[in-house]
């Protein structure tokens, strides 16, 4: 073959980035740390509950998360109630993400917030009961990221003080047959940043200092 019968060289694809999801948890009316992580540049912004302290000061906090406005998905955590979150997107352009999901790419990602009960009767508390019928419909899910307000129980993100585990055993069934490939939570203050492998899957309570994963492809 001479020079010029040689085929042509097709044109280099772009590199396409991975998508950044950041996900935060447990602010509590800390405003700064709030502020602090809209400043970081994501694709999406997931708040995994607990923005504020018994459904007070939820109007500051979506002042702030409205600065990203479309790209924040929050669920309640166990000291706000569905509706607290249900208003606060709407009134700020927010996505209300409890007991929903979005597809980013080839990904699945899940959201449910309140927790397991607490001996505190805050606003957003589940039986295990209801936490399991509500897990159910993201089953079968692969690759899936699921985001909980409330860890699983008897694992590292769910150890308070004294060697107390505090989760929802709902939700550890859950990963355990499910699999997903990463889970986050919050809840437990005392295990903010804390990972561990269960399994398949890549699990870490974020804290409010949250953590930004990248997608691979």
């Amino acid at each position: 073959m001479g020079a010029a019968d040689r085929l042509p060289v097709p044109p280099a694809k772009p590199r396409i980035e991975n998508m950044k999801l950041l996900i935060f948890s447990d602010i509590h009316s800390d405003r700064a740390a709030l502020q602090a992580l809209m400043n970081v540049e994501a694709d999406y912004y997931f708040a995994a509950g607990d923005l504020v302290n018994w459904g007070r000061g939820l109007e500051a906090a979506g002042q702030i998360l409205e600065r990203r406005a479309g790209k924040v998905y929050v669920i309640p955590g166990n000291h706000e109630s569905e509706g607290d979150i249900a208003r606060l997107c709407e009134k700020h352009g927010l996505n209300n993400f409890h007991c929903s999901a979005l597809s980013i790419g080839p990904w699945y990602v899940a959201g449910l917030g309140y927790s397991n009960p607490t001996p505190f009767d805050t606003p957003g508390e589940y039986t295990e009961e209801q936490i399991a019928e509500k897990l159910a419909p993201f089953a079968g899910r692969d690759p899936m990221v699921l985001i909980c307000h409330c860890p699983p129980k008897d694992t590292n993100l769910d150890r308070a003080g004294g060697g107390q585990h505090f989760g929802s055993t709902a939700v550890a069934d859950f990963i355990s047959v499910q699999q997903p490939r990463y889970f986050f939570c919050g809840h437990i203050h005392e295990a903010a940043g804390v990972t561990e492998q269960i399994g398949r899957t890549w699990a870490m309570n974020v804290g409010k200092k949250g953590y930004l994963l990248e997608l691979p492809d």
